[in-house]
């Protein structure tokens, strides 16, 4: 892993403290063994000369070392015991020249040495190393490692990722059929617990018990307690956990078994009569990993300024009180960078926008960010990387075909190559460090023509058109593909939907909607694509539906 000698950020997070060339100069006159006042020796028998002050400038551990027992030697000669004299030497002229190859083979040794050593860059840049490649097979693995050595922010960052990514982990990992019987109770305890169905983590504690059933069969009834029991679908309680062996021939899943039954039917009888039932541990909804926030937009002949999110776990809309204090608008572009939503452009009935506000969703204030270029109403945005792009749009007079792109760092908009063609109502997505903008409005007729803008040349190519005409059309990454969903073509709302291959550069239809709309919010939860209100060409409406690919269906 090498940090870039301009990048002054990098060089910050690693302790630069000398110009390039000031470091590349002492590092030579090591290898040419001038001037140095140390011999740093490992138990091979591998001897490095070095520089005191250089070493000590780099590591507590040197500096203590050669300013308190060694001092007032002339000549210092050291041993540094347990450490091979490849990670030494990388370590050495790490302190020379303040970078370092950080690999999968040596990440480990070099972290646990780095720390022995007290070489704190290094130390992170290790760090940094795990925590990228964290993966469903080796977070269990890295997360274990990092407690060892108390890396306690690589151990917090690779549970976050272990609750994140759970049901992958618990199918693909190895490292998950070794989890001592405490860390997997501790894992499936968690309300952060990323799980679309509580059946999921009933399948991961038996394949868990399934590895060494002998032993671990007994452990069941201790893990069932630790799973949300209530939110099991009944008849999949009933047919997979209730007559199961590893429950059935234990005594001590009785009293879990009957309050679960007790629930799951005082919770159908409710149901049937319209009222509500207390909630108990077993049934206690995890925290959702993912929040879908719905912000402004038109409703009963105006725009609004409305903020409702909603709670994929509890299957309930919320409405927040902190609406935007500047006033509604309709017609916008939202982008979200961390927990900032950005609201872009737009139109309030009067006025056609090129102001942008931000939305913090953990402190739920608003603040004003720099400005677009141009007014846009039915504006275009996609998202890459830390950029926000917003394309075309209406702004009163004309419909654009220009593009800029923010940079929330400086908070400046700069201008991008404009499109081949002018469109406003038109919809975008990012994929693989491109963006897609399809469908849209000229002014004259409703499009079905699709560009692709590439960052690195700074170009848009014309594509495959689709297969209809689509302007209000909403359009998402999911799944490697670009999907194209409901629009209007100039005749109607449409409720059907295509989705584009990069690869083959082709458009294949996918299922209708249950409800035809146009200009409608678009979102993956869950794995799911979710179209959410819109205008059926008769009124705004409030039906909320979601498309799975594993089941090529939609689900009202």
């Amino acid at each position: 892993m090498e940090n870039d000698p301009n990048n002054t950020t990098a060089g910050r997070e690693t302790g630069r403290c000398m110009s390039v060339a000031a470091m590349q100069a002492l590092h030579r006159l090591r290898e040419c063994r001038l001037l140095c006042d140390a011999i740093v020796r490992a138990d091979d028998g591998a001897a490095f000369p070095v520089h005191r002050a250089i070493l000590s400038a780099c590591s507590p551990y040197f500096l203590a070392l050669f300013t308190t027992t060694l001092h007032s030697r002339e000549q210092s000669d050291v041993l540094i015991s347990g450490v091979r004299s490849e990670i030494l030497l990388l370590l050495i002229e790490y302190a020379y020249l303040r970078r370092i190859d950080v690999t999968d083979n040596n990440v480990h040794e070099l972290l646990m040495t780095a720390d022995y050593l007290a070489f704190l860059g290094v130390l992170q840049l290790c760090c940094n190393h795990l925590m990228t490649s964290l993966n469903s097979k080796n977070c269990l693995g890295i997360m274990m490692f990092a407690r060892r050595v108390f890396c306690y922010k690589l151990e917090a960052d690779a549970r976050r990722y272990l609750l994140r990514y759970f049901v992958m982990v618990a199918i693909q990992s190895d490292e998950f059929l070794h989890l001592p019987l405490e860390e997997l109770n501790s894992i499936i305890l968690e309300d952060e617990l990323n799980v679309k169905s509580e059946e999921a983590v009933w399948e991961a504690v038996l394949r868990w018990v399934n590895y060494d059933p002998d032993i671990r069969w007994q452990h069941t009834v201790k893990l069932m307690g630790s799973i949300r029991l209530g939110l099991l679908d009944t008849q999949f309680f009933l047919e997979n956990v209730k007559d199961h062996p590893y429950v059935t021939g234990n005594e001590g899943s009785r009293p879990i078994i009957i309050e679960t039954l007790k629930f799951l039917y005082d919770l159908e009888m409710i149901a049937q009569r319209d009222g509500e039932v207390a909630t108990p541990e077993i049934a206690r909804p995890r925290v959702p990993h993912e929040v879908l926030f719905a912000i402004g937009g038109w409703s009963g002949g105006s725009p609004t300024a409305f903020i409702e999110t909603y709670d994929t776990r509890a299957d309930r809309w919320i409405k927040v009180e902190e609406v935007d204090p500047a006033g509604p608008r309709a017609y916008h572009g939202t982008a979200v960078l961390g927990y900032c939503i950005y609201v872009i452009g737009g139109f309030d009935g009067m006025d056609y926008f090129n102001s942008c506000r931000c939305f913090d969703a953990v402190t739920k204030s608003w603040r004003e960010v720099a400005p677009m270029n141009a007014r846009r109403c039915y504006v275009s945005v996609a998202v890459l990387g830390e950029t926000i792009y917003a394309m075309g749009g209406y702004d009163g007079h004309h419909r654009q075909n220009t593009a800029e792109r923010f940079n929330h760092r400086t908070n400046q908009w700069s201008l991008i190559s404009p499109m081949n063609a002018q469109r406003s109502d038109a919809s975008a997505a990012a994929l693989d460090n491109k963006i897609y903008i399809t469908g849209g409005f000229n002014g004259q007729e409703c499009m079905n023509s699709v560009e692709m803008y590439d960052p690195d040349t700074n170009q848009w190519t014309n594509l495959t058109p689709m297969r209809s005409r689509r302007s209000g059309v909403s359009c998402i990454a999911y799944h490697n593909k670009i999907y194209v969903i409901g629009g209007f073509n100039g005749i109607s709302r449409m409720c059907s939907g295509e989705v584009y291959d990069p690869v083959a550069n082709t458009w294949a239809p996918v299922p209708d909607m249950y409800n035809p709309r146009s200009n409608f919010a678009i979102e993956v939860i869950d794995d799911m694509i979710f179209a959410i209100g819109g205008f059926n060409g008769v009124t705004t409406i409030y039906h909320v539906e979601c498309y799975d690919e594993k089941t090529n269906e939609w689900f009202a």
